[in-house]
């Protein structure tokens, strides 16, 4: 048993590169994990930079300082951004206070179909099973509630975290476009020497991570703006905020697509009832899934690792629970990291083996 532990332990960490990456890593990690709730602002303000960077690239080809080309870009950001918070913000409060006002109607229509299936299918479903179920039902509900009302309070001092987001985020992603190869160069002074391995990883993550930052947001802005015009269209009432649930859904792959299919059957139902209409929505937001999941992805992220669909689950599961939103949202970038860590030591295996 020793023995094999050993012969793997010198194949895979016998070249102080592999070590080195290790080490990286392990260090990174508990960086993150101790200090991830203070770093969040360096971390937002980072991936937005990702995701301003090329534009600031391609104003540079057309001989724009450096600091002018962040300077537009980032107003730019920051106009489109209040545009669509001063339009869209009312819109959506709007329409969830009118649906948080309507569930309980929801619920008693629920209540009532549910209730009436013995009386259709009697050798299959009984009374007590239902009554049982829809006890069990409203009582979580009204814990949720609580939880949701001591949240909203206990939210409040949440407000100066917001305030230095709103001023120290925007100052830091102008710093992080302008002087980019500055810090790069910085940061590339505390890195060992010795760190092909290193090199290699990050050169195929850098791309990979700015690749997938703005396919992602493309995609939201695609998927939820058809899906709103959609449901606009066939008159479902909240379309906006249903649309821009749909939109966020895909930040969760699978997972997501499948959790938001339910709100909006639940608002279909409540319309429409169980009638053309209904399924002619339904329909409609399936293709919206398929052309998604088809064309839009593939053409989006052409160039990312392809990763099977269990590890994605896995990944989004497990990062997910470590870090909230941002570990679903980077679910795919740190699994395809994860996978290029493998490859990169592999690859030095076989090296190695080959000397």
């Amino acid at each position: 048993m020793f023995g094999l532990f050993e012969s793997w332990y010198k194949r895979k960490f016998s070249d102080p590169d592999s070590v080195t990456l290790l080490f990286l890593i392990i260090f990174s990690s508990a960086i993150l994990a101790v200090w991830g709730g203070i770093l969040m602002p360096v971390l937002v303000a980072a991936i937005i930079a990702y995701l301003l960077d090329w534009p600031v690239v391609q104003l540079t080809k057309f001989k724009f300082s450096r600091a002018y080309s962040a300077s537009l870009v980032l107003l730019a950001f920051l106009g489109v951004s209040i545009l669509i918070f001063v339009g869209l913000v009312p819109v959506l409060s709007q329409q969830g206070i009118n649906l948080i006002r309507e569930t309980p109607q929801i619920w008693e229509q629920g209540q009532e179909w549910l209730l009436h299936l013995p009386d259709q299918y009697p050798n299959f479903v009984q009374v007590g099973h239902i009554q049982n179920m829809l006890q069990g039902v409203n009582e979580k509900v009204v814990s949720l509630g609580e939880q949701l009302i001591s949240a909203s309070f206990s939210s409040l001092g949440d407000l100066a975290a917001l305030l230095i987001y709103l001023i120290l985020v925007p100052l830091m992603v102008f710093f992080m476009l302008k002087d980019k190869d500055v810090l790069v160069a910085n940061i590339a002074k505390l890195l060992p020497k010795e760190r092909r391995l290193i090199n290699q990883v990050g050169i195929e993550m850098n791309s990979q991570i700015a690749n997938y930052i703005r396919g992602k947001v493309i995609e939201i802005i695609i998927v939820g703006a058809v899906s709103a015009i959609t449901f606009a269209i066939m008159d479902l009432r909240y379309a906006v905020l249903l649309g821009v649930l749909v939109g966020f859904s895909v930040l969760i792959p699978y997972i997501g697509a499948a959790v938001v299919t339910l709100p909006v059957a639940i608002v279909g139902l409540f319309q429409w009832g169980i009638s053309p209409d209904f399924w002619y929505l339904m329909i409609a937001y399936g293709i919206i899934q398929a052309l998604d999941g088809n064309l839009l992805v593939p053409l989006l992220f052409s160039e990312a690792v392809s990763l099977h669909p269990v590890y994605i689950i896995i990944a989004v599961l497990f990062f997910g629970g470590l870090w909230g939103f941002w570990g679903v949202f980077f679910a795919i970038p740190l699994a395809t990291l994860v996978k290029a860590v493998f490859n990169a030591w592999s690859s030095e295996n076989r090296q190695v083996i080959e000397e």
